[in-house]
């Protein structure tokens, strides 16, 4: 027992337990939303649940190896790491390397596996941010130093997403970049700069593009047009109404059943509720609490501004994430295709995932050290 003691993994229960719990009800609640679509498109009630089982288990093994690797290793990194990630994305333009689905080219085909660019895009951005804040703290209150060149990298990747197109990913990327400048000291004079020219642009990306515009009237009132633009979230409220204080009870569940697209994915979190109730909804926000301080934590105690940088990026990240797919499957937010972390069916969402709270660990355990 001492020698395991000794592994990053091991010691940060307030990290592991909660993501193998989170990662093991996915799977399970993976194959309960997805078993009827599963068996209509692919004749076996197993497919998604068998991918998700394989994802999982390459995950906690990638967050296993990334406790081990120091994270100052990344520092070195950063740039090469940022570079890959351009060049994913820009590959998904490129015809049979990238795959369409949902009207948006978001994924890459890799010799049979398939990567989604953004995810990976997210973390390399944190990394590179850490990176670089740290390095131009002496000069980090400089308009041209502590903020342009970080605008210029963030803009460069919201273009490339934008083209997928994926305005959502872009807004989440663009807050925890908010977030890692604010933490590092860049003016806020200089973090508001930019609003004049971004709120019209938001402006022309919403309200100019009829999907998202049909999203926010949606939002505003679904129950106007159930049917059609207020489908999703109708039924996603449908859902956690009739699930109640504890829920139907695992498999149970109706809206699964062809009623609510996406419930293996962005809808996990509505089939959670109507099968487990609101006890299981909260059950699992909690887990999602716990980690969320505990990467807080890490973040403060870190041996370097590196470290604090790196741990407040994936903190804020999964903090966002939680926070904005709760609020589209509670009607609290317009309809974004977001997954859950460690819940929701995805490959790739889950790996990254998983890596960043590998490098919690990590942080953590140099601090300890």
């Amino acid at each position: 027992m001492g020698r395991i003691k000794t592994y990053p993994f091991f010691n940060e229960p307030a990290i592991l337990f909660p993501v193998i719990i989170l990662a093991g009800l996915g799977i399970i609640m993976v194959h309960s939303a997805s078993a009827s679509i599963s068996i209509t498109e692919h004749g076996t009630a197993l497919y998604y649940v068998k991918k998700q089982f394989i994802f999982c288990s390459m995950g906690i093994l990638i967050m296993f190896m990334a406790s081990l690797t120091p994270y100052k290793l990344l520092n070195s990194l950063a740039y090469f790491i940022l570079f890959s990630a351009i060049v994913f994305l820009l590959a998904v333009q490129i015809k049979g390397l990238g795959i369409k689905a949902g009207g948006a080219y978001r994924w890459l085909n890799l010799g049979g596996f398939t990567f989604q660019p953004s995810e990976f895009a997210k973390l390399a951005l944190i990394i590179f941010f850490a990176y670089s804040l740290n390095k131009k703290q002496d000069r980090i209150s400089s308009f041209l130093v502590g903020f342009f060149p970080h605008v210029f990298v963030l803009g460069l990747l919201a273009v490339l997403i934008l083209i997928q197109p994926d305005l959502g990913t872009v807004v989440i990327m663009g807050s925890i970049a908010w977030i890692m400048m604010f933490v590092a000291g860049v003016r806020i004079i200089h973090l508001l700069s930019p609003m004049p020219i971004i709120m019209p642009i938001l402006y022309f990306l919403v309200y100019k593009v009829e999907y998202r515009l049909a999203r926010i009237l949606a939002y505003r009132d679904p129950w106007a047009d159930p049917l059609n633009t207020g489908y999703q979230i109708t039924h996603s409220l449908k859902a956690f109404g009739s699930g109640g204080l504890f829920g139907k009870g695992m498999g149970m569940g109706i809206q699964k059943l062809h009623y609510l697209p996406e419930p293996h994915t962005d809808f996990i979190l509505s089939i959670i509720g109507e099968e487990l109730g609101l006890i299981g909804v909260l059950g699992i926000l909690i887990l999602y609490a716990i980690v969320i301080v505990k990467g807080i934590q890490i973040a403060r105690e870190a041996d370097t501004l590196f470290g604090t940088f790196l741990a407040t990026g994936i903190t804020a990240s999964l903090a966002l994430q939680v926070s904005i797919n709760t609020g589209v499957t509670m009607g609290l937010l317009p309809t974004k295709g977001l997954t859950l972390p460690f819940l929701s069916y995805g490959g790739t969402s889950l790996l990254m995932n998983m890596a960043g709270m590998g490098i919690l660990m990590s942080i953590a355990a140099n601090k300890n050290r």
